[in-house]
């Protein structure tokens, strides 16, 4: 009976996250102090501004991990998301402080400088993506290898590049236009590209067949290939959308910061692998979605501004992340368990 309530209750993940980033609402509320505005005391936490920058911010690594998860969920892992990210915003950057802020330095027209700078950093990525699915599937070599390799050679072309320096001069269509478009004193648009990436994903996910055949890839790989699923073509797929969504958040970078180097996401895979793993992915395949990632992507950042606001360290973050992980990890196992021994006990 105890057994049954505690595997309901891991079972229950998403629901979990969701007590969990109330939790810490009221603890950063509680502890982040108040500023005083127009004569009134108002939550430094809570107040718009804050809220804003929170999600701003959670975007970047919610519109990765939701690619990230699509991968784990096929039984793969991405470990170059970070290096993608990097090198799409570069390659963007570059193609950005070549045509100069109106697109002047190209003797052409303004109107075309944003689809293009757009096409290219998305381009970039898929790319990116496409050559690792590619490798994975040709070269019949783990997923860890290569993509650990990629993640040094995307960083190193990056680097190359931009020869160690800073991009800049980015035109304003993107920095105040588009991405860093100022909404009543807000700058709401990461937040409402993440929403969309969440929608589109979770429909796409839970209502299409290549939905269904990740999860059927990721649960049993021989047994879908025996179904006539198209496995390596499945795998070539999530791969590319990973890098179709560090693409897309490079984008949001540029807009945002309106600024790269070759540093840019430096170490952001592990925060986006554990925001996937945070969100109820599992690391055996078959499991994940995309509401979950982005409910581990906020879970992460918000253990980030815990961090800030208790005056811990910031040297401990990673540890601190790292331990989150494998809690997430464990937890997950056990949970397999648990089903494992539930349907051992269905067939006796």
């Amino acid at each position: 009976m105890a057994a049954n309530r505690i595997e309901n209750l891991i079972r229950s993940q998403q629901a979990g996250l969701v007590c969990v980033v109330f939790i810490l609402y009221v603890a950063l509320a509680a502890f982040g102090g108040s500023v005083e505005r127009d004569g009134v005391r108002v939550n430094t936490f809570l107040q718009l501004a804050s809220q804003d920058l929170l999600y701003k911010e959670t975007a970047y690594w919610a519109v990765m991990a939701i690619g990230a998860t699509l991968v784990i969920i096929s039984g793969g892992i991405d470990l170059s998301i970070g290096s993608v990210y990097c090198l799409s915003a570069v390659t963007a950057g570059l193609f950005f402080q070549a045509v100069g802020p109106s697109g002047e330095a190209a003797g052409a027209s303004a109107a075309w400088v944003l689809p293009a700078g757009v096409l290219i950093c998305l381009g970039t990525g898929a790319v990116c993506g496409l050559a690792n699915g590619v490798m994975i599937t040709a070269l019949g070599v783990h997923p860890f290898i290569i993509t650990l390799g990629t993640m040094a050679i995307y960083r190193g072309i990056a680097f190359v590049m931009t020869g160690g320096q800073t991009l800049r001069n980015f035109p304003e269509s993107l920095t105040h236009g588009f991405v860093g478009m100022n909404i009543g004193g807000l700058y709401p648009v990461p937040a409402f590209i993440m929403i969309a990436c969440v929608l589109a994903a979770a429909f796409l996910m839970n209502n299409s067949i290549a939905g269904r055949h990740v999860y059927a890839v990721g649960g049993n790989e021989l047994a879908s290939l025996y179904s006539g699923v198209r496995v390596k073509r499945v795998k070539i797929g999530v791969y590319t959308v990973s890098g179709l969504t560090g693409g897309l958040a490079a984008l949001i970078l540029l807009g945002d910061y309106g600024s790269a180097n070759s540093n840019t996401g430096f170490g952001y895979e592990l925060n986006v692998i554990a925001a996937s793993v945070v969100g109820g992915a599992s690391l055996s395949g078959g499991r994940g979605s995309a509401f979950g990632a982005f409910l581990g992507a906020l879970v992460i950042k918000l253990i980030e501004k815990a961090i800030v606001i208790f005056q811990i360290n910031q040297e401990y973050s990673r540890i601190i992340i790292g331990m989150v992980v494998i809690c997430a990890v464990v937890l997950d196992r056990f949970s397999a368990r648990m089903m494992e021994r539930r349907m051992t006990r269905g067939n006796a």
